[in-house]
């Protein structure tokens, strides 16, 4: 595989140093003087100097023959620039763009530009996983798929608690995938019983989480915000 990265500070060489790792092709651009020549000695012919907004550099980085590109400056307007180019005018088949500021995700998403990654964001998520009754995590959005992967805590008050699965009647368009129990996992089976505190994993589709909600976690739902 051939990558593109733009942006060489800590997440740009760090993934660049990781991927090279693995046995990859990767080329990390960096538009700050200092921060390339520090660099350049690392890394050597896989670090180019230049601002990667520019097509010509982009070209010089070999972007049209790359099967990866990703954006993780600074700065977010350049992030979405980059992805768009790598995708709209040498074809890309995936861009990966990092998100500092999270009010701007929806500009990202508005452009079709996916994945992003927002530090915040994956903060966030680890709250939710690690504090207890914090409610609903969204594990997983696969956006072309129009699906979703959730974790959530059956509560005391669910009508599923204490019932076998085959007894429980979700929505259409949602499935239990796992159940965390006492620090394991497993896979559900029809006969398999929905204890109240277990933490279960769902995929459905976009639109049913209020009424996942509602009914595994009632009093989750109905918490003061």
């Amino acid at each position: 595989m051939y990558a593109v990265v733009i942006g060489g500070g800590k997440v740009g060489l760090s993934l660049t140093r990781e991927l090279v790792a693995k046995g990859h092709e990767v080329t990390l651009v960096e538009s700050r003087r200092s921060r390339y020549l520090n660099i350049e000695h690392e890394l050597q012919h896989s670090v180019q100097y230049g601002d990667g907004t520019e097509l010509w550099v982009l070209e010089r980085a070999g972007i049209q023959r790359a099967d990866l590109v990703i954006a993780v400056t600074g700065d977010d307007e350049d992030n979405m620039l980059v992805c768009q180019v790598a995708r709209d005018k040498y074809r890309c088949d995936h861009i990966i763009a990092r998100v500092n500021n999270p009010r701007n995700y929806s500009h990202f998403k508005l452009l079709g530009i996916q994945p992003v990654v927002s530090a915040t964001d994956l903060i966030l998520r680890l709250i939710e996983h690690e504090v207890p009754r914090y409610g609903l995590v969204h594990l997983l959005a696969l956006e072309e798929e129009g699906l979703e992967i959730i974790e959530l805590e059956v509560s005391a008050e669910s009508p599923a608690a204490g019932k076998a699965l085959s007894e429980i009647t979700m929505p259409d368009g949602s499935l239990f995938i796992s159940v965390l129990r006492h620090g394991s996992g497993f896979v559900p089976k029809s006969d398999s019983v929905i204890e109240a505190g277990d933490r279960v994993l769902l995929v459905l589709e976009p639109g049913l989480e209020e009424t996942i909600i509602a009914y595994l976690a009632p009093e989750t739902a109905h918490a003061p915000a």
